[in-house]
């Protein structure tokens, strides 16, 4: 099948690209290389350098004609969103609706036969949430343009299959760490704190350290994707493990596995922080047949020996 991974070249992309080729798909990568790395990009792929609120990425969508877009591109980081919200709305939704848009156009005589994966996010739509793990059916409340931006898109998608039939499953992520995950900027605080921890440099950890988060490796958020691929439910789906670890208790692990003795040190909170975060995957589990496979103490070794490596 041919298949077109927006963000191809980054974190989660790369990944996922890597195991739609393993399954012998034709796969199209369209990533303009911002946060994203060449290297990561799979040989067998066909790559386009474009932003998805180019004329080019339009372009590429009418020409290739995929049957399954994966859409993992966008601006992620959520403090910059709060620095920036323009900017973060530009990317997040106007290059989804290019991204959408272009889809629909390129396939108006089999839109039956198509399928489109959103990257969300969860702790970002549900903002600081009464119910822990939260559900998918629990009131949205972003406190972040980033969380805006995607609960924005998601609202788009639910218009497109109404009105045009475009069947489309959007994952709500919950933290997702692992190997290739970006250590530079401020998203991501499992590679932040490996990279400084390795490099010999003092983390900080924001707040108290009291907040949680729901991490789940990448290895898991692939293997969502995969099942939303070919499911023929519609809708949004959290993946998460339910579980949530506090950033002091993360900060301790890390420090044990990476074998260094830094104290906790911490600075002030940024703006748009949530508290707590963590995700009910019941739908998920009931409905696409997945569930999170790997323990978070075994998948942070594997993320520290990937680091290693690339030092």
């Amino acid at each position: 099948m041919k298949i077109l991974v927006t963000g191809g070249a980054g974190f989660i992309g790369s990944h996922l690209v890597d195991h739609l080729i393993d399954e012998k798909h034709q796969v199209i990568v369209i990533d303009n290389l911002s946060t994203g790395k060449r290297e990561n990009i799979n040989p067998k792929a066909k790559f386009y350098q474009c932003d998805i609120n180019s004329n080019t990425a339009a372009t590429v969508i009418k020409k290739e004609k995929p049957l399954v877009i994966f859409h993992l591109a966008a601006q992620i980081n959520l403090r910059q969103s709060v620095k920036d919200p323009i900017d973060d709305a530009k990317t997040n939704i106007l290059g989804a609706l290019n991204i959408i848009s272009s889809f629909i156009a390129a396939n108006k005589n089999r839109l039956n036969q198509c399928k489109f994966i959103f990257s969300s996010t969860g702790g970002a739509i549900y903002g600081d949430a009464k119910i822990i793990p939260t559900p998918e059916t629990y009131e949205p409340h972003p406190l972040s343009p980033y969380g805006i931006t995607k609960l924005s898109a998601e609202n788009y998608l639910y218009y497109f299959y109404q009105v045009f039939g475009l069947k489309y499953i959007s994952l709500r992520y919950a933290n997702v760490y692992g190997p290739r995950q970006n250590p530079q900027g401020e998203a991501g605080v499992i590679a932040i704190f490996i990279d400084k921890m390795l490099r010999g440099e003092q983390p900080f950890i924001f707040g108290n350290g009291k907040q949680t988060r729901d991490f789940v490796y990448v290895k898991d958020i692939v293997e969502a994707n995969i099942l939303a691929m070919n499911s023929k439910k519609i809708g949004v789906y959290n993946i998460g493990t339910g579980k949530e670890t506090d950033i002091n208790t993360l900060f301790k692990y890390l420090s044990k596995l990476t074998k260094t003795s830094f104290k906790s040190q911490y600075s002030p909170l940024p703006l748009g922080e949530q508290k707590r975060s963590c995700l009910d995957y019941s739908r998920a589990k009931q409905e696409l047949k997945w569930m999170p496979k790997f323990p978070l103490e075994l998948s942070l070794r594997e993320t520290i020996d990937w680091f290693q490596n690339q030092y």
